[in-house]
């Protein structure tokens, strides 16, 4: 159980929950392309709905997801490429922190 509480078992299970939260983001991201398809009214329709602030709040959700992710898999990418070092715990405190300033920032810019 101590192992569980370890900075790269948190970034390890970080970057698979975000995995799978992007891939459910997936087939709401084809929707707005179909409805892009299927002509200017229905894109309005989607792009309006789209304005409500529970839907920019998620898409601020999805901007951290995306971030976590991609700084949790950059933290496998070197321990990969430089293998185990002592400070594990601060790679996955950037991702984390880096991710959460993207999240933020992207907020900011919504809002």
């Amino acid at each position: 159980m101590k192992a569980r509480r370890h900075g790269a078992y948190i970034a390890f299970v970080l970057h698979r929950v975000s995995g799978l939260l992007l891939s459910a983001f997936l087939p709401l991201h084809f929707l707005a392309l179909s409805q892009a398809l299927n002509g200017e009214a229905a894109l309005d329709a989607f792009l309006n709905w789209a304005d409500n602030p529970l839907v920019k709040l998620s898409e601020v959700g999805l901007v951290v997801m995306l971030s976590l992710h991609l700084g949790c898999g950059l933290r496998v990418m070197a321990l990969e490429a430089l293998g185990w070092t002592v400070w594990q715990k601060n790679m996955v405190a950037i991702a984390f922190g880096g991710s959460v300033v993207v999240g933020t920032i992207f907020l900011l810019q919504v809002f």
